[in-house]
């Protein structure tokens, strides 16, 4: 067992680094075999399962699984699970690999091996039924959907032994494993943790959500996706500017820390709430915080759908403690940050701004209202925005 706030999905943190001693042998060993390449979707999954953030999960899923999970949000050992973890491959990749004990896994940018895979089966994958399944929807406009479009028609399975993990220049400081996050939080005497997941600058109302949190645990871990996401959402080195400030300034030091979180973005909504939780309990996290919309995109899901799929499995399935929160703003009447739960009052006094108000009043140079955006964090989206980095989406 590791540095204990809670146990990992499955009772054991997985680490598929494979030793420096045995390094060597199984590189020279990944020379010999067929190649297979694997998108940033995929990499961004193959670092999440080497470090242990996918526990249990030993490498990409076969059939039985992918099907469970689809039919049960369930594994075939029982446990929870939401989102299918696969490795598509090309026709001509299914020609190479046809009848090969193990396939040596490569990037678009490096004939350098990642990692090895055991090949234990290759299956076709069924389109309609994962769309439906994790997307809730077949629209080819959905970016999951259309992303599992282009994806191959095949998916190959098996245990993977990882190599290096991806080579990242940025965020260096704020990259953690699951092992790493744990030692932190008991270096730091936190018991009880709470995880925020974002893809999005910190405002107002998700600052007062995640103090809200904060009150009735030891510790904050801002947490924010650094994989793949949409060409519209907010480039992550503005983000990532944005939180530092935020720390800087607004946070209690002793009591909240920011680590980049791996993932690749799906933008399943309710279906990704599940699996974003799953992840952060692996990474430490005793209570995960669900907020409106949360991994939704366009008008897919419900507002709050997010929110009630964890009604979907029996309380102690998923370990991790979901805190709900409703959308929350400025009441100018009650001076202060609220939540329709605590504002008696109308939407004529609470400042509510839209994703695409923002965004014009950025534009122009404008600073949104104190009460929805700290100004520095709003200086450092207009500086952004002059330079030519687009997005924002108001979740």
């Amino acid at each position: 067992m590791t540095n204990e706030t809670i146990a990992p999905h499955g009772g054991t943190l997985i680490d598929l680094l494979v030793p420096q001693a045995e390094a060597d042998g199984l590189a020279q060993d990944a020379e010999r075999y067929p190649k297979v390449k694997v998108n940033d979707r995929e990499l961004s999954d193959l670092e999440m399962l080497a470090v242990g953030a996918l526990s249990p999960l030993t490498g990409f899923q076969g059939e039985k699984d992918y099907h469970a999970i689809l039919d049960t949000m369930h594994l075939t050992n029982g446990l929870p699970w939401t989102i299918p973890v696969t490795l598509s491959i090309s026709e001509d990749e299914l020609a190479t690999v046809r009848g090969a004990d193990a396939v040596t896994l490569v990037t678009g940018q490096s004939p350098r091996p990642v990692a090895v895979l055991e090949v234990s089966e290759v299956f076709r994958r069924d389109r309609q039924k994962e769309a439906l399944g994790v997307f809730l929807t077949e629209d080819l406009e959905h970016p999951g959907v259309q992303a599992l479009h282009h994806a191959g028609d095949h998916c190959l399975a098996g245990e993977v032994r990882v190599l290096r993990l991806p080579e990242h220049d940025a965020f260096q400081r704020y990259r953690r494993t699951p092992a790493e996050t744990r030692a932190a939080f008991a270096e730091r005497g936190w018991d009880r943790v709470v995880g925020f997941q974002t893809r999005n600058p910190i405002h107002r109302a998700h600052e007062y959500i995640q103090k809200c949190a904060l009150e009735i645990v030891d510790g904050l871990l801002v947490h924010p996706l650094m994989g793949a996401t949409k060409g519209d959402d907010v480039p992550a080195d503005v983000r990532m500017r944005c939180y530092e400030m935020l720390f800087d300034g607004y946070y209690p030091k002793d009591r909240a820390m920011i680590s980049v979180f791996p993932a690749a973005m799906r933008y399943a909504g309710p279906k990704e709430a599940i699996w974003h939780a799953i992840a952060r309990k692996n990474y430490g996290c005793t209570h995960f915080i669900v907020g409106r919309d949360h991994a939704g995109v366009g008008s897919y899901y419900g507002t709050y759908d997010a929110q009630k799929i964890f009604d979907e499995f029996e309380p102690d399935e998923l370990g991790i403690t979901p805190l709900m929160f409703e959308h929350s703003f400025f009441c100018l009447t009650c001076e202060g940050m609220a939540t329709p739960k605590t504002c008696p009052h109308d939407d004529s006094v609470r400042v509510i701004l839209s994703g695409t108000k923002v965004r014009e009043m950025l534009r122009r140079g404008e600073k949104p209202p104190p009460e929805f955006s700290r100004p520095e964090v709003a200086e450092i989206l207009i500086a952004a925005m002059r330079s030519g980095a687009e997005g924002y989406e108001d979740r």
